[in-house]
């Protein structure tokens, strides 16, 4: 993605397409959440959506416009809990299943304050466009 932000709606753009991925990364840890494996390996791992911010220009100063943008998605470090269920079909010779390591109560959390920021960004993009467009009608 190019680095340039040329305005606010540039910004919001940005903004808003970095909380999608967030929340589609929680949607899937959510998913997951039940998930069993027969060795700690093969668990599925919680992931987060890893943000990084650009600026518009080399100059990180107050008039330089910021966003923020996904740059990767990484696993959590967790162990998944090991539970003794010999007659599940995915236990291992010890009678042992791997949980997966999501938590959906944090996932729960982390997905409303996604959807939060979404709608914060929204609203400051809508109130710039209706700004915008009461400032050109003005002098009418």
């Amino acid at each position: 993605m190019t680095n340039s932000l040329n305005n606010i709606f540039d910004v919001g753009a940005r903004s808003m397409s970095a909380q999608m991925v967030r929340m589609n990364t929680l949607a899937s840890n959510i998913a997951n959440a039940g998930s069993v494996a027969s060795t700690p390996e093969e668990a599925y791992q919680a992931r987060r959506a890893v943000f990084e911010t650009q600026y518009s220009g080399a100059v990180r100063d107050i008039d330089t416009l910021s966003t923020t943008q996904a740059t990767e998605i990484v696993d959590l470090a967790r162990d998944p809990e090991a539970k003794y269920r010999p007659d599940h079909p995915k236990a291992d010779e010890n009678g042992f299943i791997y949980q997966s390591t999501v938590n959906v109560e944090e996932e729960m959390v982390e997905m409303m304050e996604a959807s939060r920021q979404y709608q914060n960004v929204l609203e400051t993009v809508s109130t710039m466009r209706t700004l915008m467009s009461r400032t050109v009608t003005m002098g009418k």
